[in-house]
């Protein structure tokens, strides 16, 4: 696997070394050692996520606060435009965000380390994202700060229409009022 540091230096882009030929495709989808040895540190994950989304979907910016997670996040199906947004108030990076597309014929996956926002946009019609965390879903301290929020200013893809939202990401706070790490 290649491992690359993004803008956010925490926040990793992960390519797989992947064998074709006309049969398909094989790929190592994950493997624990070569995993730490390229963040540098221990990570035992605890739970495995599936989402399906339709085209349109944006969910998020999600976070825990108490329990953090720290996700290894990949689409095999479709396309998203995945996010995270730094809300560590004693990094240098606190509210920056930083974004990618994965997909299926691209097959990396983004390591997003406990500390940060989630979400995604699905652009394809649509996709599977899977998810490894660090942390149980505590859904009593589940967060969620706002995808257009202007103090972020994420640049999403092309809108031509509203996203399509949860009741609870419609709620979602602004940066300045969400509560930080």
């Amino acid at each position: 696997m290649n491992y690359q540091s993004l803008a956010i230096p925490e926040i990793g882009l992960i390519t797989p070394r992947v064998f074709s030929d006309e049969r398909g495709f094989f790929m190592e989808s994950f493997n624990h050692r070569e995993f730490e040895a390229a963040i540098g540190r221990p990570v035992q994950f605890v739970q495995d996520n599936h989402s399906r989304s339709c085209q349109g979907v944006l969910r998020g910016l999600h976070y825990q606060l108490k329990k953090p997670q720290g996700k290894l996040v990949r689409v095999t199906r479709g396309e998203v435009f995945d996010v995270a947004v730094d809300l560590r108030r004693s990094s240098p990076t606190f509210g920056q965000w930083l974004g990618v597309f994965l997909n299926e014929e691209n097959q990396q996956m983004l390591w997003i380390p406990p500390g940060f926002a989630h979400g995604f946009y699905v652009t394809s019609r649509e996709a599977d994202l899977q998810y490894k965390c660090t942390e149980y879903y505590a859904p009593h301290d589940e967060h969620c700060i706002r995808w257009d929020d202007s103090n972020i200013a994420i640049e999403w893809p092309t809108l031509d229409r509203q996203p399509v939202l949860s009741n609870k990401d419609e709620l979602g706070l602004s940066l300045k009022v969400a509560s930080h790490y």
